[in-house]
């Protein structure tokens, strides 16, 4: 790598108010729909490609008093990189002859050029006016845009060696076969044979051509009948008939793609499915960058390619998706992927994702934050992305701590909004612990900018863990009055549905599984037996030096005796009753949830458009 678009800014373009979006060299964007993936793309399109001649009135950016912007301004800065992928102080020979007088360098003497592409609506002849300059500088990104523009430094034309390539969402090799300005198309184009080469191979098609004929009846008798043109000219006109192309220059013309398992088993794309034919479009891509490379080397000039694919998973299975992943990021130059795919982000390194979301002024960015320690990094990576990659795209989660609240507050939520929690972008994680459990979930979200809710057990244990990690991420907090925190009082999940009036539906749950006399069952075979071991308060043992613990009779005669026993019947098969408790729970109107769920779900009304 010798090069890199390292930073773009971006102002008044479509949902963009502005933005400063840093970008490696396989950069991956995530984000819902309509968070403006598509949009960083076409304004890198607008600066470096082709764009402008696309260009509405609807990619001005409409402000918050419905005022339409008068100009769109797309800066870029390019700066030179060593083969390790660090940036380096100069431009190899080749790139500074190239971009000549256009580099500019800072105090340190690291060069650098920027680009500025302003375009703005010609109120005289009609249309848009697209201006580019070089910058003699990179500002501060607080002042960027009131930067000036030299008319010395107005640039006439793009540095063709630094083409932007993007490949759409909508892509079908099928159609592009008979688009000429198509990939595949240019590649044809671009197919050259020598002059002696070319009468051979005509040669050879001639001969195809009469075996074809003298052996088909019907198109024999065809050349008869046309034949007959010869009475309009005179008598001196032949016909011919050519099942496959006479002249190699025709040869585009009727150009196919067959694909199969086998070559004689292979078939046109118009019979394969939408996945091959999308995949096959991008892989024409690099056939066409190949092919840019080898003609700038023949002419001894530098290349570095921008390639911009849209949802490259669009219609693949998640192993050809991580394929076509592979294949896009070896591509040379620099990639920039646009994503919906958790397989996709999943396969990216955390420094390459950039989440994109909708804020009030605009599209903002964010990112993983870099300084994470080693331990924390391979948790997140393995606990929040690779696990649980729908959390990329999630407008808020919810996290908790057992197996009974991640299987019931997503329904309890749908009973109390009407709809399902995952349509409205809401995600419910159960981190199987307290503590540390939370600090990768917590981490992602801070740095993505996703509202994170807990849903907690009360327990003095539990809470202190929770804000000591809590405070790590988001800075000290009071975790009992915060509006993202929800905290039993004192309790777990199931001892405060007891503690606050749930019991009946407690135990219907247990009778619906195990039937009606299921708790009874079990006080009478378990009175009288031994708990557990617990560790007691009691000095460790002299010899051994071990803590002194004691199994406690079970005793269910006492008033709370009852409840004693369903809760360890719950704790036998937490899942299956867990299921069961809140089929009770939604049995109940919206407003006679218990009071701490219907406290979480107001937190999360409160903060995410619902």
């Amino acid at each position: 790598m010798s090069i890199l678009v390292d930073k773009v800014r971006i102002a008044g373009f479509r949902g963009i108010a502005d933005l400063e979006i840093t970008l490696p060299r396989v950069t991956v964007l995530i984000g819902t729909n309509n968070s403006g993936k598509t949009s960083v793309i076409k304004a890198l399109q607008l600066a470096l490609g082709d764009y402008s001649r696309y260009l509405a009135e609807e990619d001005f950016y409409i402000d918050a008093d419905d005022n339409r912007v008068e100009s769109i301004l797309v800066d870029v800065r390019i700066v030179a990189m060593d083969s390790s992928g660090k940036r380096k102080p100069i431009f190899d020979d080749e790139w500074a002859e190239h971009f000549g007088d256009k580099i500019q360098s800072v105090a340190n003497g690291e060069q650098f050029l920027a680009l500025r592409t302003r375009c703005e609506q010609d109120a005289e002849k009609g249309g848009f006016s697209v201006a580019r300059f070089a910058l003699d500088r990179w500002p501060d990104y607080v002042n960027w845009k009131s930067e000036t523009t030299k008319r010395k430094n107005q640039l006439r034309k793009r540095f063709d060696a630094l083409p932007f390539i993007s490949i759409d969402a909508q892509r079908d090799i099928h159609q592009e076969l008979r688009e000429k300005s198509s990939f595949v198309g240019k590649v044809l184009a671009n197919v050259k044979y020598e002059k002696a080469d070319i009468s051979k191979l005509e040669e050879m098609v001639k001969a195809v051509n009469d075996e074809a004929v003298a052996k088909s009846e019907a198109l024999q008798g065809l050349k008869v009948h046309l034949e007959q043109l010869n009475q309009s000219f005179q008598g001196s006109g032949k016909a011919e008939i050519t099942p496959f192309p006479k002249k190699i220059r025709d040869l585009s013309k009727q150009f196919t793609v067959h694909f199969g398992d086998q070559a004689n088993n292979s078939f046109s794309m118009e019979y394969h499915g939408m996945g091959t034919r999308s995949w096959a479009s991008m892989l024409t891509v690099k056939a066409f960058v190949e092919l840019m490379e080898k003609n700038h080397q023949e002419e001894e000039k530098p290349f570095f390619p921008v390639i911009a694919a849209e949802e490259p998973e669009a219609h693949l299975h998640p192993n050809a998706q991580r394929s076509i992943y592979k294949q896009l990021t070896s591509s040379k130059g620099q990639v920039i992927i646009s994503t919906h795919s958790p397989y996709l982000a999943a396969l990216a390194n955390q420094s390459e994702l950039r989440a994109l979301s909708i804020t009030v002024p605009g599209v903002c960015v964010s990112q993983l934050n870099a300084d994470l320690d080693p331990e924390d990094h391979r948790k997140l990576q393995r606990e929040v992305i690779h696990s649980r990659g729908e959390l990329l795209f999630s407008k808020a989660i919810v996290l908790s701590e057992g197996e009974t609240e991640e299987q019931s507050l997503p329904q309890l939520f749908a009973r109390y909004f009407g709809d399902n929690a995952f349509s409205m972008g809401i995600n419910f994680i159960g981190v199987s612990g307290s503590g540390a459990k939370y600090r990768p979930f917590l981490s992602f979200a801070h740095d993505f900018n996703i509202p994170v809710f807990i849903f907690s057990d009360g327990e003095v244990k539990t809470t202190t863990e929770l804000k000591k990690n809590y405070d790590k991420i988001f800075g000290e907090t009071d975790i009992n009055n915060s509006p993202n925190i929800t905290i039993l009082d004192g309790t777990d999940f199931e001892g405060y549905l007891f503690d606050s009036g749930f019991e009946e539906s407690i135990e219907n749950a247990i009778a619906q599984i195990d039937g009606n006399d299921k708790i009874d069952k079990w006080i009478n075979k378990r009175q009288g037996t031994p708990e557990k071991p617990q560790k007691t308060d009691q000095p460790p043992c002299e010899t051994c030096k071990q803590p002194i613990f004691e199994s406690p009779l079970r005793d269910y005669s006492s008033p709370d005796g009852r409840k004693k026993a369903m809760l360890e019947i719950l704790d036998t098969k937490k899942p299956m009753y867990a299921q069961a408790v809140m089929e009770q729970l939604c049995k109940l109107d919206a407003d006679k949830l218990p009071p701490k769920i219907i406290e979480l779900f107001e937190k999360i009304k409160a903060r995410v458009a619902l």
